[in-house]
């Protein structure tokens, strides 16, 4: 199941070429992948109070296209695999039909020690 997130570029995204600066699309997939959790029900603020929260391990990325100031995109968000306490998305960053940016990033769960803990279970099941 994809989940899709619409993204606006803003002048304060690109640089002073009206490009998208490179590391602002890492802000775009973070933004994409609050706001899956969200709407799968978790409160995140509420995780983190009883000590549980999601970090980022690793990203994968690929710069493909240029998005420039003013364009609409949709960070699309696709589950590749869920483990106990980890998870591995693709997320892609496309204005209209074209791909402008591919990431892998891997997520994990951590408890109150720093130590991994188990997704929440209808995460985990989304995988499946």
């Amino acid at each position: 199941m994809a989940h899709r997130f619409p993204v606006r570029v803003y002048y304060e995204d690109t640089d002073m070429g009206g490009i998208v600066y490179h590391a602002n699309f890492l802000k775009y997939i973070e933004r994409a992948r609050s706001a899956w959790v969200r709407d799968l029900g978790h409160d995140q603020n509420a995780m983190r109070a009883g000590g549980t929260i999601f970090v980022v391990r690793r990203v994968e990325a690929d710069f493909l296209a240029p998005a420039h100031y003013d364009d609409v995109l949709d960070v699309v968000s696709e589950i590749i695999s869920a483990g106990a306490a980890k998870l591995v998305m693709e997320q892609t960053v496309m204005r209209d039909e074209t791909v402008l940016f591919r990431a892998l990033a891997t997520v994990v769960c951590l408890g109150p020690d720093g130590a991994p803990v188990r997704l929440p279970a209808n995460i985990r099941q989304l995988a499946r």
